[in-house]
């Protein structure tokens, strides 16, 4: 199953959220079609326009947005003096229902992958009546337990990687939270400090997801300004474990009730294991849980972007 056709955005702007922060938003498809969100990863990868060739532009109305902090809106995070304090998960959850009245939506569809994933659960748990169906992939819910797997288990994985990552901060805080102690490093005063730091922890973002034979190292780390606002955006989050209690967005599922889902996971996928997503498909009885056998994180494999794109055609015919 191929991709949608590339398409333009036939309108865009910047929304003021308060706190100083602009989030630039775009709207693709038909603007009479059933209006679709889409929840970028991370946090601070931004909407690429990738993300529009998954709905078929003839039935949807997509709306996409760059996150607080990175991509199109601003302050960009990589800017030494920019304040995190107002970029938090409860920030950007109002910062969805503000583009959602913005734009004189009732309903929409939810769609996100990995932070999108966690980022989208908790939307629709706090506004389920805002939410008409949910396609999430690489499902990810950031406790402290999966952001302890990712910057600590996963070394058992790719043990000599990570010896290089945990050896990037001080001796003393090796032991501890590793993202809290890259965060700290990120907003060193001295720029070859936050430069070292962004380096080390996007090249043990490029390892832990690399579980595949064909998987290619991610070019826009190579641009220091996206590396620098992704690196301080994730480690805000991950040090936080995304502002979010321990186990809650499993526990309270309930709220997810009668909103179709679809969850498409990579079997093969390491860093966000398929037992979260698999927990969340027996909590929440509306939705449908796709392994993909020989995936692994994100969106890239074949079996994965066919069952993604599978699932927005079945939900185009649905009301909104």
């Amino acid at each position: 199953m191929s991709l949608y056709p590339q398409i333009e955005p036939y309108d865009s702007g910047m929304l003021d959220v308060g706190d100083g922060h602009l989030v630039h938003w775009e709207t693709c498809g038909d603007p009479d079609g059933k209006p679709a969100v889409v929840l970028h990863g991370g946090p601070g990868s931004g909407c690429t326009p990738g993300w529009r060739r998954y709905f078929d532009p003839q039935a949807y109305r997509i709306v996409l947005f760059d996150q607080r902090g990175c991509g199109r809106s601003t302050p960009r995070a990589d800017a030494p003096d920019t304040d995190l304090s107002a970029n938090t998960t409860a920030h950007l959850l109002a910062d969805v229902e503000r583009l959602r009245a913005h734009l004189a939506i009732d309903r929409w569809l939810v769609f996100g992958g990995s932070w999108g994933s966690t980022f989208g659960l908790a939307y629709a748990e706090t506004h389920p009546e805002r939410v008409s169906e949910m396609i999430l992939f690489s499902v990810v819910t950031t406790s402290r337990r999966e952001v302890e797997w990712v910057t600590r288990d996963m070394g058992r994985v790719f043990p000599e990687e990570w010896a290089r990552f945990r050896d990037g901060v001080p001796e003393g805080e090796r032991d501890g939270d590793l993202a809290g102690a890259y965060s700290r490093l990120l907003h060193d005063p001295d720029p070859a400090v936050r430069e070292k730091a962004a380096r080390d922890w996007c090249a043990w973002e490029d390892t832990h997801v690399a579980t595949v034979r064909d998987h290619r190292p991610d070019p826009r780390y190579e641009d220091p300004s996206f590396r620098m606002t992704f690196a301080r955006l994730v480690t805000h989050y991950w040090s936080n474990t995304a502002w979010l209690e321990e186990g809650a967005l499993l526990r309270d599922a309930d709220r997810l009730a009668g909103i179709p889902g679809v969850l498409v996971h990579g079997r093969l996928d390491m860093s966000g294991p398929p037992d979260i997503a698999w927990q969340l498909a027996r909590a929440w009885p509306d939705a449908t849980l796709v392994l993909v056998d020989d995936a692994a994180h994100g969106a890239g494999h074949s079996g994965v972007r066919d069952a993604l794109i599978a699932a927005t055609d079945r939900f185009a015919a649905l009301a909104p």
